[in-house]
């Protein structure tokens, strides 16, 4: 039998930066503004790097709803609290294998911002850790958990369009390269900057979502990447990538994907190409409010009889979904989600590991610890 009361899950926030702010900002809305009963989340502490507990007061006063959260001028105090039972992280990529290990090793459950390391190493060893501890670990995937995504996912497996044949998939924004600072997350390579990283997994979500997950692919992993990377001469890091993933052991599927940081997003968002029809998910890929599926006549024809469009609409910034599932899965006693467990993160891992060799993309020396 069910209990009345919700299970309330305490987490401790690393980062002051803006993803924080979204998390934050959803954490300690009212679960029940989006149909939530059964867990209920309580940020307790936010920690702020380089002992500046002003700047975590500041943020805890702009964006805590006027809860009592404790402010830290350091994370490890964040780690330690014993009123903390999870660790969202949401520093910079290239910060996320140290901060995702302290909070393991001081025994607290972890939900870190995507791409979850700086490669496919750092996450495996990460893995270990979280299971030699018993500890749930989840990249923060948090585009797979909106209510969009779960009738997408419904329709695409249901039948009617056939098996997925191409995938197209871009993310882009306009960064204005010349005007910002060197050190900026995007530009700077020890911060693990360029497109791939921070734009890059939402192409593949869409990927995984469609292609992987998809039941004739039976959990095959891709058989083969193809990449191509511009860079910018200011930095070095890319500006401009696109790459294919094939599936080819059950299905015969490809995944054509880019991102940039100097031009607008594509207007055609995630298209999804079936011998019966076409999924069209709006843009920005990351969070879209709508989606349209088309309906061939027959196979093959292109001939559209049938378009169905339906929207989305709900209270809070979409990060909240996230966090009820890593909510129910610790209340749960899982280690992984079932929806974005440890096999999809490191599928996207390997690779942006194998993107970035075939881009000759290499992140400063000392930067990637676990090789």
């Amino acid at each position: 039998m069910a209990s009345a009361q919700p299970f309330v899950l305490r987490w401790g926030v690393i980062s002051t930066g803006r993803i924080a702010m979204e998390f934050v900002k959803d954490c300690v809305l009212d679960p029940k503004t989006r149909g939530t009963t059964d867990v209920v989340h309580k940020v307790v502490a936010v920690g702020s790097r380089h002992a500046n507990v002003q700047k975590a007061k500041e943020f805890i006063t702009a964006y805590g709803n006027g809860e009592h959260i404790k402010a830290y001028g350091t994370y490890e105090e964040v780690f330690a609290d014993k009123d903390v039972d999870a660790i969202y992280i949401g520093t910079p990529h290239t910060q996320h294998y140290e901060n995702a290990l302290a909070g393991l090793l001081a025994g607290k459950h972890v939900l870190c911002e995507k791409a979850a390391t700086s490669n496919a190493a750092e996450l495996r060893r990460l893995l270990s850790v979280a299971k030699e501890k018993n500890l749930f670990f989840m990249e923060a995937m948090w585009t797979r958990f909106q209510p969009l995504t779960l009738e997408v996912k419904r329709i695409a497996e249901e039948g009617t369009l056939g098996d997925p044949v191409v995938l197209h998939a871009d993310l882009s924004h306009d960064f204005d390269l010349e005007n910002i600072p060197k050190s900026h997350r995007m530009l700077d390579p020890r911060l693990g900057g360029g497109a791939l990283l921070d734009l890059g997994p939402y192409p593949m979500i869409w990927t995984v979502l469609a292609l992987y997950e998809h039941p004739s692919n039976q959990k095959a992993p891709p058989t083969s990447v193809s990449a191509s990377m511009v860079k910018t001469p200011i930095t070095g890091v890319d500006s401009s990538t696109s790459w294919t993933v094939n599936f080819t052991s059950t299905l015969r599927a490809q995944a054509i994907l880019s991102c940039s940081m100097t031009v607008p997003t594509a207007h055609f968002g995630a298209t999804i190409r079936y011998r019966n029809g076409n999924i069209i998910i709006g843009t920005p890929i990351f969070k879209p409010t709508s989606f349209t599926v088309q309906y061939f006549d027959s196979p093959g024809s292109g001939v559209i009889v049938r378009e169905e469009k339906r929207s989305f609409h709900y209270v809070g910034g979409g990060w909240h979904y996230e966090a009820d599932e890593v909510a129910r899965c610790i209340r749960d006693g899982k280690l992984e989600s079932d929806l974005w467990g440890h096999a999809k993160s490191l599928l996207l891992m390997d690779t942006f590991d194998e993107v970035r060799r075939q881009g000759g993309y290499k992140l400063p020396d000392g930067v990637e610890k676990v090789f």
